[in-house]
């Protein structure tokens, strides 16, 4: 994969457990500080057209932007580029029995999904980072 997985520094935004739980629901929680899943199709964002930015949940961090959301069909919102390549960290997951690249809020270091390469989407990059609605927060233009 391009998106190579590289050392992850301190995270800006630092909060015990128990922080974390008063600011988020217990679903953001599981999801957002625990890396779970959100089941597929069910996503506030999974087929939004709106404009705009998408940020961390946790921390209102700019993610990525709807101009690069595309519609992949796999059940969560869908990009093909964060909105800076210093927005995201990339590192392996190996979890689940096979090899993968999560893909964690740079500034909290909390879970979003992972990024995907080479599935033969038609989009500048070749790849896909399938992320968790419930990650994230549109803001839209003003």
């Amino acid at each position: 994969m391009t998106s190579t997985p590289r050392r992850e520094p301190a995270p800006k935004v630092e909060r015990s457990d128990e922080e974390w739980r008063e600011l988020l629901t217990p679903e953001e929680f599981a999801v957002l500080r625990r890396a779970g899943t959100e089941r597929p199709f069910v996503g506030e964002y999974t087929d939004t057209e709106t404009e705009g930015v998408y940020e961390c949940r946790a921390c209102g961090a700019e993610l990525f932007r709807s101009s690069e959301k595309f519609h992949s069909h796999c059940g969560w919102p869908s990009f093909y580029d964060p909105a800076d390549s210093d927005a995201v960290i990339l590192r392996p997951d190996d979890s689940l029995g096979m090899r993968r690249v999560e893909v964690l809020c740079s500034s909290c270091h909390s879970h979003l999904g992972h990024v995907f390469e080479g599935e033969g989407y038609p989009t500048p990059t070749d790849q896909r980072y399938c992320i968790n609605s419930i990650s994230l927060r549109l803001v839209p233009p003003t």
